[in-house]
């Protein structure tokens, strides 16, 4: 790509940064415009399916991630008002087997700083922060970036990773505010030995009851457990990051059984996240922008599946630059119908999974127990291929 000017990339999150490693990787040179005045990640645990490994691996972080990673034995889903397991699937030799990949849990922190050191070691990828990109304009063979600033900056294309509210997005598909779930996570941190004795399983678990559910799995060697729990209160705007007390957190929950509760009891310094996604859209692209992760395609949290996504994209995106020499538009429209299909398909899945499997009542969740508890782990690699098996370049889901 000897020549050509940098590719600009709007939002320094693991979506943005990881398509600047995979740009470098390919030999293209890009200029990462972030809005905030460092780089960094809020959050805590997030989950890593097999086609996150992959990804990885092909974005040269493989051996870095793979050590930041906690291992777990099994997906669980547990009854929340039975307070019994309904299923499990064993995340062991036969899983690895059958994906090539591990499954793991990784601290959202730890993973932004594998990217973000990757980054800064690499020659190709400019990081600028205070710079967020507020507009641009294209002229057919340029796109120059309109900063919040006042400054301006020119690439050969402009890939739109700014997330859930994506500045590009509005310009691209002008659809208006996410749409509100009206689900509210509550997230909490907990040191591994505030966990009770019988919950400290090697395990991402999911207490599934009406109109809620819990999460809660290991993090950093150990040391702390990821606890985030939801519920339906029909929260009618946004909310990111907010300080709640327990008491707010524990009114979801009032209904479940003992077990399940204690589990929320433990945590502390809740913060609380509303939920929302957007529809799946067909224009992703416009010239020489594009849109990635979030700002592409925002998904609820129930598929664990929103950074694999967007570091799926990266690597598709730098494929189809790399396939298509001196043919930006051709590539970021390669880009797109090979990504469509799959990422719609996860956001579509992610809202029905909520909907049939951790919060229904009643007669539906005998219904949802008898059906999952009668599969063997064997059978649910089979249901989940379609997602764990794929490496982002496949054109459908």
């Amino acid at each position: 790509m000897g020549g050509q000017q940098p590719i600009l990339i709007a939002g320094g999150g693991i979506g943005g940064l990881a398509a600047a490693l995979g740009l470098a990787r390919k030999g293209i040179a890009s200029i990462v415009l972030e809005k905030a005045a460092t780089l960094g990640e809020i959050g805590a645990g997030i989950q890593l399916g097999p086609n996150a490994f992959h990804a990885f691996d092909t974005l040269g972080v493989g051996d870095t991630a793979r050590a930041m990673a906690v291992y777990i034995d099994q997906l669980r889903l547990m009854d929340a008002m039975a307070g019994g397991e309904i299923t499990h699937i064993d995340l062991g030799e036969g899983f690895r087997r059958r994906f090539g990949n591990p499954y793991a849990v990784i601290h959202r922190g730890d993973l932004h700083g594998v990217f973000l050191r990757a980054c800064r070691e690499d020659p190709l990828i400019e990081l600028r922060t205070a710079s967020e990109v507020v507009d641009f304009d294209q002229d057919g063979g340029s796109v120059t970036a309109r900063l919040a600033t006042g400054g301006t900056a020119t690439g050969a294309a402009l890939i739109g990773a700014d997330g859930l509210w994506s500045n590009i997005r509005r310009r691209v598909v002008g659809d208006g505010a996410p749409r509100v779930s009206g689900h509210t996570s509550y997230r909490s941190v907990i040191p591994t030995e505030r966990m009770p004795d019988d919950l400290r399983w090697n395990a991402a678990t999911l207490w599934a009851g009406p109109k809620c559910h819990i999460v809660h799995y290991p993090l950093q060697g150990w040391k702390l457990f990821n606890l985030v729990v939801t519920y339906h209160n029909d929260a009618p705007a946004p909310v990111a990051g907010q300080p709640v007390a327990f008491e707010e957190v524990m009114q979801g929950f009032e209904h479940i059984h003992p077990r399940a509760q204690g589990i929320i009891r433990h945590g502390s310094d809740w913060k609380k996240w509303v939920l929302c996604d957007r529809d799946p859209v067909e224009r992703w692209v416009d010239g020489r922008v594009a849109l990635l992760g979030d700002a592409a395609h925002p998904m609820l949290q129930y598929f664990a599946q929103g950074a694999c996504m967007a570091m799926e994209d990266a690597v598709c995106l730098a494929h189809m630059l790399e396939a298509h020499p001196g043919r930006i538009e051709a590539a970021l429209e390669a880009y797109r119908a090979r990504r469509l299909l799959r990422t719609a398909r996860v956001q579509l899945m992610s809202r029905a999974i909520g909907e049939h499997i951790y919060h229904p009542a009643g007669v539906h969740a005998l219904l949802r127990n008898a059906v999952m508890s009668a599969r063997s782990s064997a059978e649910w690699y089979e249901v989940v291929a379609w997602l764990y098996g794929g490496t982002g370049l496949d054109p459908a889901g």
